[in-house]
């Protein structure tokens, strides 16, 4: 007996103990809070992601036209040149001797032509008197004619011979950045040496990258009606994740599709002005991220990112209906959702309330206590592709 009264005195005192933290604890009874936040729209910047490379509009090479020693490289590697520089000079002197050879032979040729002239002239004249013979006439004709077609082959070998001689001096076809030179001062080149330098045009750029053909008929669908590629601008995505401040434009797009991939080339022109420094950010053969983006955003459903969850069963949201009690509702998210924001092609309306905070605390079916969460707005770009 003493051992049960001991034992009830000390679940007593452990009740008396408890009692005060009881009678803090609220009611069972009452709705969990949740935030919440309307389903509205916003204006959402259409955009898909794709990877590009980055390419040159004008690149050329620059072999030798004639055999010659090198005697100086007039340029700096790595830098840019004008169209005109003068960038290599080879050895003058043999053509320079060729031209005078020429030049010589176009004035014999001349003197010959002036002589056959002559000669025909007055076989002419005396061919209406007792001294003159028509086969004299046509010998004197057909010398005028061989005297003036060796002129033409004189004039001819000398405008080669000038040709030969300007080709010693390598000039600049474009304006671009001109890379390392191939050959040093002292060699030999000729027509079959290569690229003695490559030159390619820095500013625009292309930038070319591939579109799957499913990608490329969503796109094609959304743009019909707003002006077709005009309604689209190119940005790019640095390395550090930052957006390229030029904007380019879609100038091509190819005609065939890739029996491989599926997938269809697309190509733009991109800006690349120099920046203080005397740098360019864009560099021919650098690979980049490509945002193809709709030049004027449009007003799209949209719901913050955070009340949108997802099971085996696919992606829903908590809507509050009648009662404030939570209602299950699957919804098809869109590509063009942002880490924000997401974009509902499916399942809501204008105008109704989704969970954003406490999801975890809601049941469907059960009553919650709403309360409204501050929700910035603004335009969003989506990140689709």
């Amino acid at each position: 007996m003493q051992l049960l009264h001991r034992r009830g005195m000390a679940a007593l005192g452990l009740f008396l103990l408890a009692s005060p933290a009881l009678a803090q604890m609220p009611g069972g009874g009452a709705p969990p809070a949740v935030g919440v936040a309307p389903v509205s729209r916003r204006a959402v910047t259409e955009s898909n992601q794709f990877i590009g490379r980055i390419e040159a509009t004008q690149r050329v090479d620059l072999p030798a036209r004639v055999t010659a020693f090198l005697e100086k490289r007039e340029f700096d590697e790595g830098t840019e040149v004008k169209q005109g520089d003068l960038l290599f000079r080879l050895e003058r002197g043999p053509f320079e001797a060729q031209l005078q050879i020429a030049r010589a032979g176009v004035a014999e040729a001349e003197a010959q032509l002036q002589n056959a002239n002559i000669t025909l002239s007055r076989a002419q004249a005396l061919l209406n008197t007792v001294a003159g013979q028509r086969s004299t006439v046509d010998t004197a004709t057909a010398a005028q004619r061989s005297a003036q077609a060796q002129l033409l082959s004189a004039q001819a070998q000398q405008r080669q011979a000038q040709i030969n001689l300007d080709y010693t001096e390598i000039r600049a076809p474009i304006t671009g950045r001109i890379g390392r030179a191939a050959v040093t001062e002292g060699n030999v080149v000729t027509p079959s040496s290569g690229a003695l330098a490559t030159i390619v045009s820095q500013d625009p750029m292309y930038v070319t990258f591939t579109v799957p053909m499913r990608t490329m008929t969503e796109v094609r669908a959304r743009y019909a009606e707003r002006g077709g590629l005009s309604a689209v601008q190119l940005r790019l995505r640095k390395g550090d994740g930052q957006l390229y401040d030029q904007v380019g434009q879609v100038n091509f797009v190819d005609i065939d599709v890739g029996r491989d991939t599926d997938s269809v080339l697309l190509r733009g022109t991109v800006p690349n002005p120099v920046r203080p420094g005397g740098f360019r950010e864009l560099t021919a053969g650098q690979f980049t991220q490509v945002v193809l983006e709709a030049v004027q955003p449009v007003q799209m459903l949209t719901v913050p990112r955070a009340a949108v969850l997802s099971d085996a069963r696919g992606e829903f949201v908590y809507v509050i209906g009648e009662g404030n009690r939570a209602e299950r509702r699957p919804v098809r998210m869109s590509s063009q959702s942002t880490p924000e924001y997401a974009v509902i092609d499916d399942g809501l309306r204008e105008g109704e309330r989704v969970v954003v905070d406490g999801v975890q605390r809601v049941r469907p079916g059960n009553p919650v206590s709403p309360a409204p969460v501050t929700d910035a707005g603004g335009p969003q770009t989506r990140q689709g592709g």
